[in-house]
């Protein structure tokens, strides 16, 4: 038996029935680390050796009945932009490189009470900035369904992590769609929560009104598992919200009879590969055989989505970047000759070209003569997509559309383009403006054999309707069942 293989909730069974010892699957998943990293790189810092001790002390506390919770000893891979104390956070850039955070995000707490195990910090775009793991300082990430394409962005390295058995589930972070395209690319489940729903504290901000913290697992029963760990409010995050707890396995039920679910036909128009229109449309149908009601719809967000995001996303990068200036913290210019030039220098040499270029759309944006024309202008329109969205929950339980418009494609193909990396995210950033939860799950695969994602879409903290939606359709397809990475292209 390969425990890489086999869900969290299936390890956690074994483990209570003390079929299985947490250093055993420990020690699985490090090997699989060993065997497949050199293709994948998945890794921005290893603690594989540190699990394998931790994992040893754990059985030895579960022998001796100290037994804190039933996920201790469960391993985790955590991008690399969510502080864990005493580990490097390096959000993959040059300007953290080196930079080793004093404290705790409060997901890892949370975590760290449980006795979950860190396997490492996951690859990333800098600063998440980006939707191909290309833009990385450290080095690129590729797909294990494919190693010559991209996994995926910001998240990517949770993604291949995940789908390459390296982790048995990872945290991500979704800005306008880091954790739910990466999930689709690499044929595994992203949920990107609520805002609000999950705390922020800890981790390294790109746009702090749009990202969230989330799980990207095997599959949706594992993703629930995960949201029922990190959720709760937060006192030290005053973006977090205080809801009432939910345990979200109990939605979990394997039915849609009279779930009405809305079709917006804008996200099936130019732009979407035909191939992708005809994987998403079969779920679709499956939903209808379920006994879901499917009624087509206009959403006609998706025409200003795209440039109300990058507006808002940019103008916020540009103030939250502004504190790697050389002096507190993060990479120093060796040559300098005054203050200015410090700052200058640092900046220069230790962001990468993508933050450059965000951080410059977004200070001209906020600057003199031009905020009321663009930023006060997103704002507005940023209302407009809110409403637009509350009409429609007012008829519709959950919005289906595809997670993004493309399957993974070849490295190197996109870098070189920047706006036609950006329109890769046409489908997944009206969910961040808007502030809900989105979940990304794997339907089929193209005739290359790369996966195809389905978005399914909630109203505001009822992630309840669409985990229940995602498990249902997962469970009548059995992709993971029918379909594995081939690691094509690798050694």
């Amino acid at each position: 038996m390969d425990l890489t293989d086999l869900t969290v909730h299936e390890l956690i069974e074994k483990l209570d029935k003390k079929e299985i010892s947490s250093e055993e699957i420990v020690k699985a998943y490090a090997d699989n680390i060993n065997a497949h990293e050199s293709d994948v790189k998945a890794f921005v810092t290893s603690q594989a050796d540190e699990a394998i001790e931790e994992s040893k002390k754990i059985d030895e506390e579960r022998k001796a009945g100290n037994i804190k919770s039933k996920f201790m000893g469960i391993p985790i891979g955590i991008k690399d932009n969510i502080c864990i104390k005493g580990v490097k956070t390096t959000c993959s850039s040059k300007m953290l490189e080196n930079f080793v955070s004093p404290y705790d995000a409060t997901v890892i707490e949370k975590f760290k009470e449980l006795g979950l195990i860190s396997l490492g910090k996951l690859n990333m775009d800098e600063f998440a900035m980006g939707a191909s793991t290309e833009y990385s300082a450290m080095h690129k990430t590729h797909n294990p369904w494919d190693l010559s394409t991209v996994p995926g962005g910001s998240s990517g390295g949770s993604a291949a992590a995940v789908a390459a058995h390296e982790v048995p589930w990872a945290l991500g972070s979704d800005t306008g769609g880091s954790i739910r395209q990466p999930a689709s690319f690499c044929g595994v489940v992203g949920l990107k929560p609520t805002y609000g729903l999950v705390s922020r504290y800890g981790l390294v901000a790109f746009a702090s009104s749009l990202d969230q913290i989330g799980p990207i697992t095997k599959d949706v029963t594992d993703s629930a598992i995960l949201l029922n760990l990190i959720a709760g409010h937060d006192e030290k995050d005053s973006t977090s919200v205080d809801v009432q707890k939910k345990d979200y396995t109990k939605a979990l039920t394997g039915s849609v009879k009279g779930l009405k679910i809305g079709v917006p036909k804008e996200f099936f128009g130019d732009g979407i590969n035909e191939e992708v229109k005809q994987k998403v449309t079969n779920a679709i149908n499956q939903y209808r055989e379920m006994g879901a009601e499917i009624e087509e719809f206009s959403l006609d967000i998706a025409n200003y989505s795209l440039a109300t995001y990058y507006i808002i996303a940019c103008a916020e990068a540009s103030s939250n970047l502004g504190r790697f200036d050389g002096i507190r913290y993060g990479y120093r210019a060796k040559d300098y000759k005054d203050l200015n030039e410090l700052f200058v220098n640092s900046r220069t040499e230790g962001f990468g070209a993508e933050v450059k270029r965000r951080i410059i759309l977004g200070t001209y944006v906020l600057s003199s003569g031009y905020y009321d024309a663009y930023y006060k202008k997103a704002q507005q329109v940023r209302k407009l997509v809110k409403k637009e969205f509350d009409e429609a929950f007012s008829k519709y339980d959950v919005i289906l559309t595809p997670t993004s418009p493309n399957v993974a494609y070849t490295i190197g193909t996109k870098s070189n383009n920047p706006l036609e990396m950006y329109l890769a995210d046409i489908c997944t950033v009206s969910v961040n403006i808007a502030g809900l939860p989105g979940i990304s799950i794997p339907v089929d695969v193209s005739k290359e054999g790369m996966p195809i994602g389905l978005q399914i879409i909630g109203n505001k903290f009822e992630e309840e309707k669409l985990l229940g939606a995602a498990y249902a359709l997962e469970q009548k397809i059995k992709f993971r069942e029918n379909h594995k990475p081939e690691f094509k292209g690798g050694k």
